[in-house]
């Protein structure tokens, strides 16, 4: 997990904890929580839309109208 081991693991979240104080972690964990729980929410959406534009769309009743395909009549 990025090259971090347990040793440095341990003094970031000593760190954290000497600035938050441990009444803060709970709240920050919370709040990290629903920005990732957002971002992944967005993300998601942003893929179906991609992939819904990239789908062809039917042509519609009026294209259909417009360009009939006729068989050529014979020429004698």
């Amino acid at each position: 997990m990025f090259g971090l081991g347990a040793p440095e693991l341990l003094i970031i979240f000593l760190v954290v904890l000497l600035l938050f104080g441990g009444a803060k972690l709970p709240e920050l964990a919370r709040g990290l929580g629903k920005a990732i729980r957002s971002f992944k929410e967005e993300a998601e959406g942003i893929k179906q839309e991609i992939e819904k534009a990239a789908e062809p769309s039917p042509p519609s009743p009026a294209e259909k109208k417009e360009s009939p395909e006729q068989p050529a009549a014979k020429q004698s």
